[in-house]
Parts: structure tokens; C-alpha cells; sequence
């Protein structure tokens, strides 16, 4: 409700070069999370995904989404350390309330990408 899903297109990706070290990032819902519902009927849902989509508008998060299961969520991140990177989702309303958290950082160096 209000705000239209975003999708991240493989092309973006094309341009991390080879060595780039980037960050997965992976998130687990609770605390408040109201498990009758689904992901766009939670509370702040509009300001959750307004949030998230302009971390994408910044270039901080390349690639993300829920897993099956639905309780985790792994984000692509683009940041310059693991502190900037969690000082910046922790300004997410879901994470502030309680409904997400961070639960693994870890670095990945890209290796194997397509050719331009």
C-alpha cells in the first residue's frame, strides 16, 4: 500500500569490478512483527520501504529480499565499513522499533562477474 515494489536490475551489477569487497548483510525479523500478516500489511511498511528504497537511490544496497521462510532477509552492501553500514539500517523505522535486525555482516569480494 503506497509504495510500489523496486527492483534491482542485473545491470547495475555488471559494474562492480573484479576484487571490489562489498558486504552481505543479513537481516531476521521480529520483535514486533506481526506474523498474521504479510510483509506489506506491517506497520510502517510505507516508511520501511521508502527508507529502503532510498538506500538503494544512494547506492548502499545493490541487492536484497526476503528468503524463503520469510523470517531473514540478505542484503548486497556497498559501504565503506561495517560500522557506517549498521549506523545506516539502524535509521530503518522497522529496525528501530524492533521488527528487523541485523543478525551477520561479512565481507565478499567479488570474483567472478560478466564482462561489460
Amino acid at each position: 500500500p503506497g509504495v510500489p515494489p523496486r527492483l534491482l536490475l542485473g545491470a547495475r551489477l555488471v559494474a562492480i569490478p573484479e576484487g571490489k569487497q562489498l558486504f552481505l548483510v543479513r537481516v531476521e525479523r521480529g520483535g514486533p512483527w506481526d506474523w498474521t500478516k504479510d510483509m506489506r500489511e506491517q506497520v510502517e511498511w510505507a516508511e520501511h520501504a521508502q527508507f529502503m528504497n532510498g538506500l538503494v537511490d544512494e547506492g548502499l544496497i545493490l541487492l536484497g529480499g526476503p528468503v524463503e521462510g520469510d523470517r531473514e532477509a540478505f542484503h548486497v552492501i556497498d559501504a565503506p565499513s561495517e560500522e557506517a553500514l549498521r549506523a545506516r539500517l539502524a535509521e530503518d523505522p522497522w529496525a528501530k522499533s524492533g521488527m528487523l535486525t541485523v543478525k551477520s555482516v561479512e565481507r565478499w569480494t567479488i570474483l567472478l562477474a560478466p564482462e561489460d
